[in-house]
């Protein structure tokens, strides 16, 4: 048992996983930062215009599953890496419900 524990603290993927856990826990706190400036903009546009904003929508759901392929990551789900480190491309392939209209 004890020999399994030194051999998994040995491997270099174990640390560089971690490095970059704990870079994307800070951009975690950046994105939600956004999030709370995208639902600001929201509320004022509700009740300005009376409805939301299209542009801010499309901004919010992509921040949104750019969070998610982050929270993925973060627990273990997925190995690969979220943006900058992978294609933006793939964020925004993440099944996602439709965009209230």
């Amino acid at each position: 048992m004890q020999q399994e524990i030194n051999d998994n603290l040995k491997k270099i993927n174990t640390w560089k996983r971690i490095f970059f856990l704990l870079v994307f826990s800070v951009i975690v706190g950046l994105i939600r930062i956004l999030l709370w400036a995208v639902i600001l903009l929201q509320i004022a546009s509700a009740l300005f215009t009376g409805e939301p904003n299209k542009n801010i929508l499309s901004f919010g759901k992509k921040l949104s599953a750019y969070l998610y392929h982050i929270l993925l990551f973060l627990t273990y789900n997925t190995d690969k890496l979220p943006f900058p480190f992978e294609d933006w491309n793939l964020t925004e392939e993440l099944e996602l419900p439709e965009i209230k209209k």
